[in-house]
This record gives C-alpha cells, structure tokens and sequence, in this order.
C-alpha cells in the first residue's frame, strides 16, 4: 500500500484537493457541452479524457485554500484555467502538425484541423465567460493578460526557433510567454480572489513563473534524453520539428564553423539526413549542452522554492515546495 510521504506530489496534491477538483471536473463538463455543435464536447472530451494530471487548475485551487479562500469562485477560476490550457494545446498541436499527445493520436489527426482551431476557440471563449463570473476586475485582468501573453509567446517562438542568433535571453521570453505565465496566473489568481496581501499575491505569482519555466526546461531537455514511454513523444522530436530549444541553443554558441555549418543545414534550412540526429545529440554532448541546461531547471525549480518562504506554515505549501523538486527529478 502506498503511503503518503512516497506518493508523488502532485498525486499528494489531488488528494488534498479532490472535493474541489470534482467540482472543476463537473463544471468543465457543464461548460463543454454545446447544444448545436456536438463536435465540440467530442473533441474536447478527447483530450482531456487523455490523462492529464490538470496541475494547472490544482495550483489555483491549491493557493486559494492555502490563503483561506471559503467561497464558490476558486472553482471557476480553475475551470478557467483549465479551458485556457486546453485551448492552446488543440492550436499547438495544429501549428507543430503534431500526430500524438500524452501517448494518444491529437484531436487534429483523428478529426482535422479545422475542428481542433475553432474548437480551441470555442473554449478560449469559454474561459473569457468563466473568469467574469467571480466579479473581480483584477481577477480578469491577470487571466486575459495571461491569455495574450501566450499568443504572444507562441508568435514569438514562431519566428524565433528556427534562427541560430536566437539567445537564451529570447528563449526565456519564449517559455514565459508559452507556458510559465499561465503557471503563475494560475497561482496568483487563486491568492487575489482569497484577497491575500499583495506579498502573498506576489510570492505566488513569483513560485509560479519559476514553476513554469523549469516545467518547460525540463520538458525540452527530455526531448534529448527522455524515454518514448514516459514522455508521450519520441526522441528527438524538437529536432526533427527544428525547433530551436535550449539545449540547441548552447550547442549552437559554442559551435566551430564546421558546427554551426551543421546547425544551419538542420534546423534553418530543414535538410536532415539519416544520422542527423546522433551527430545533433555528440554535438550536445561535446559542449556540455544537456548538463548546463539540466542545471538552469534546477536552479528555477530553487527559485519557485525559495518564492515560498514568505507564505504561512501549511500542507498544501510543503507539497508546493515537494512540486518544484518533482518536475525536475526526472532529470536529476
């Protein structure tokens, strides 16, 4: 039987919130349906019937409880959540021509692409219903400014992942755009409708931004070092897809000429070969590229902890803390 102490954080974190998640859970059913477009709840039920562990919509739950939140909203809120990301999976999975998500065909292959963009925007809008409903104009403006702060980081990636003079700098803007601002609208939303103190407020937007970024640092690494099973993708899929990550990028600056001829032909030009891929990883691992960016996850995965030292002692903030260390011990 699996004690309480070995479960995984996340896992500690559900349980402490699953009266609240069934809650989230029947209102995103409640939400999804659609009178006149069944395609809708089909579509969505997919992906989210495909295993996730909705950290997302736990974070916001989770920090409303830890500040004493005892009204109805923190549910919305996380539902909001929720459909935002659920949203900019359906588009992702369109814009990268992705066949597989969490181990499963994405909703574009198995239905097109039509549906998973206008199905992704049925649920954006959604959202846009759903944070209105606490009545709170702070509330609103974190999570739309979240919502265009993703759009605008999946832009930016657009142009910048295939360019070799990308910096780690613009790397940064990129994972905080796409995928740390929703982890700290997330946090900070569920402290401002608990009406916590702006220090509260702040160190919980701070743990979630620095949750994020490790989350995807982690995330790109693994696409070098990970394993098909666990991941949901294959080895190398950023590579093939020329996607310039972090990893990438620090090979990338320390290239010689012969190297960065290489880089050039990959990933600006998109001519791969059979072997590409084995001489990308020497490459990675000649200059160091995996262990530098290995310890960049740590060192934001310290900083999310270190964010929560100003927060009241409570169970919910030790499995928070727990949190940041799990995303990056796939990788320690």
């Amino acid at each position: 039987m699996t004690t309480e102490n070995s479960q995984k954080p996340h896992d500690r974190l559900a349980a402490a919130l699953a009266t609240d998640m069934e809650a989230v859970s029947a209102l995103i059913r409640e939400r999804m349906a659609s009178e006149h477009a069944p395609r809708i709840p089909e579509v969505t039920a997919h992906l989210v019937g495909a295993g996730g562990k909705r950290l997302r919509p736990m974070l916001t739950l989770g920090a409303a409880t830890m500040c004493g939140y005892s009204g109805p909203y923190h549910i919305h809120l996380a539902a909001t959540v929720e459909f935002i990301h659920t949203a900019t999976l359906l588009h992702d999975d369109v814009v990268d021509e992705s066949a597989q998500r969490r181990g499963r065909p994405t909703a574009n292959l198995l239905w097109d692409n039509q549906s998973s963009v206008l199905v992704g925007d049925y649920l954006f809008a959604r959202s846009f219903q759903l944070m209105t409903e606490p009545g709170s104009m702070p509330v609103m403006r974190i999570l739309s400014n979240a919502a265009a702060t993703i759009a605008e980081g999946e832009v930016l990636q657009l142009t910048a992942a295939q360019n070799l003079s990308t910096s780690e700098d613009t790397y940064l803007q990129v994972v905080r755009g796409k995928t740390a601002a929703l982890f700290s609208a997330a946090t900070e939303v569920g402290g401002v409708i608990a009406d916590a103190p702006e220090q509260i407020v702040k160190a919980l937007y701070e743990y979630g931004d620095a949750l994020g970024v490790s989350f995807q640092i982690v995330d790109d690494l693994l696409d070098y070092e990970g394993q098909a099973e666990s991941t949901g993708k294959n080895i190398g899929d950023d590579f093939r897809e020329r996607k310039l990550t972090l990893p990438l990028i620090k090979a990338v600056a320390l290239a010689d000429d012969a190297e960065r001829a290489f880089w050039v032909r990959t990933i600006e030009k998109g001519k791969q070969e059979d072997g590409d891929l084995d001489h990308a990883l020497a490459l990675l691992n000649k200059h160091g590229a995996l262990d530098a960016t290995r310890k960049d996850a740590l060192e934001w995965a310290e900083k999310a902890k270190n964010a929560l030292d100003v927060l009241p002692p409570h169970e919910i903030k030790d499995m928070l803390s727990d949190l940041a260390d799990y995303v990056v011990a796939r990788i320690s």
